[in-house]
């Protein structure tokens, strides 16, 4: 799972690694070693076991869903490929670069498949364990052939040539461009509003995945921050980030900034070392069965500096109030825009306005199998909440040059009101509430 926070830190990163060394745990076997591990990472255990996969069924009734969603919007079939969407209604994950490979589902009628013929084993294999596994349409195209010509003629088969096709978003411009080529009578739109309008509200299973991905995420900040050791760089803080996902049985990772890199919200290239009284801002997630957490936590590590100290925790209050404010404010029936703006005028009228100055980012983002994805708690979406969707809460305060403050938690939207997966941080001399 790479996030869009860490692609920044890549090429900076690996100069400070080569100077300074990476920690004693340098191969992938001594990081995965009980020997190599810091007390607090030892101690962590598998909770892999406490998650449930999605099951066919389940997949069935999302497929039906879309169905629904389909005759809603006046659309004739959708058009999936590689990705999440592709994951959450079929369970399969492909991966094709630039060669073809499309589920079509209608509203009306079955779903045919369009594959590179030398994948042919590898689809069948996956889509057996999906919804129309037992005797799926698949439809193999040669290297020499056009896999376009193949979506074409199943879209006839169907009485669909002319019909409205929705592509999904991630669809490559090359793909959706080749199909309208091979069916020109077709109109090819969006289908988001078939597959944001199933993914956007959450069944009890996705949700209790989400929440075991926040706790464990939690669970593996907490025991790295014990291990936090003054000249530490950021890239040994994420190494032991991922040992601690390693332990807890998911993969994950985080992005970590120090002192006046904190105040970028996704960070900085610039290699960093963590000093004593130094701001530390610990971001990103796990995927728990395919499902994602996004937490951040910021934090002194050692005492507070005297001089700028006072300035510090205040400025951890008032985002602390923000997110709570947030929290409040979200409920089903009200808009997305209206959550932001519970948050952002509580910071304004503590002093750290206007508008986007110092709260450069909207409140939040859904969530789910993507760590960012449909609706958005922004500015100006009127999008109304529902129970079951599930969001990140992350207001921060961010002074150039000087530090930042981000506090991020995954919010779920409950019948009446709304939760955080995990508690909100009480400090920054004690991030996680523990004596």
């Amino acid at each position: 799972m790479i996030s869009r926070r860490r692609f920044i830190e890549v090429s900076g990163v690996a100069s400070v690694v080569a100077a300074s060394g990476r920690l004693a745990a340098a191969s992938a076997a001594d990081k995965c070693s009980d020997t190599f591990l810091p007390p607090s990472l030892a101690a962590l255990k598998s909770r892999k076991s406490e998650a449930a996969p999605i099951t066919r069924e389940e997949r069935g009734g999302r497929q039906e869903r879309a169905r629904e969603l389909m005759r809603e919007n006046a659309l004739d079939a959708i058009v999936l490929m590689e990705g999440t969407s592709l994951k959450y209604f079929t369970g399969i994950v492909w991966w094709g670069g630039e060669r073809l490979f499309a589920l079509v589902f209608p509203a009306k009628g079955s779903a045919f498949y369009v594959c590179p013929a030398f994948e042919e084993g590898r689809a069948y294999e996956q889509i057996a364990n999906g919804p129309d596994g037992e005797r799926p349409d698949v439809r193999v195209w040669q290297e020499d052939e056009n896999p376009y010509q193949r979506v074409a003629q199943g879209l006839k088969e169907r009485g669909l040539s002319s019909g409205k096709v929705g592509m999904e978003e991630t669809v490559h411009f090359v793909f959706a461009n080749g199909i309208a080529q091979a069916a020109p009578q077709a109109t090819l739109t969006s289908a988001t509003p078939v597959t944001a309008g199933c993914r956007m509200t959450k069944s009890p299973h996705e949700i209790a995945l989400m929440r075991l991905a926040s706790h464990v995420t939690l669970t593996a900040y907490e025991a790295v921050y014990h291990a936090l050791r003054e000249g530490m760089t950021q890239q040994q803080v994420e190494d032991l980030i991922a040992a601690a996902y390693g332990q807890l049985g998911f993969p994950g990772e985080a992005s970590v900034q120090v002192g006046e890199y904190s105040a970028l919200p996704h960070g900085s290239s610039t290699p960093q070392v963590i000093r004593e009284g130094s701001i530390v801002v610990v971001d990103d997630g796990c995927a728990v069965e395919g499902y994602q957490s996004d937490i951040t936590r910021t934090f002194v590590l050692g005492k507070i500096p005297e001089l700028s100290g006072d300035k510090m925790r205040k400025v951890f209050d008032i985002v602390h109030r923000a997110q709570a404010a947030a929290l409040a404010a979200a409920r089903p029936g009200v808009e997305c825009g209206s959550v932001d703006a519970a948050a952002r005028k509580l910071i304004t009228d503590a002093g750290y306005g206007p508008d986007y100055k110092y709260f450069s980012h909207r409140l939040g983002h859904g969530m789910g199998m993507d760590m960012h994805e449909w609706p958005y708690l922004v500015r100006g979406n009127t999008t109304k909440l529902a129970a079951n969707m599930t969001f990140s809460d992350e207001p921060g305060i961010y002074i150039r040059s000087e530090f930042g403050i981000r506090l991020e938690d995954d919010m779920h939207i409950t019948e009446n009101g709304a939760e955080l997966f995990t508690p909100q941080s009480p400090s920054l001399e004690n991030p996680f509430g523990k004596g």
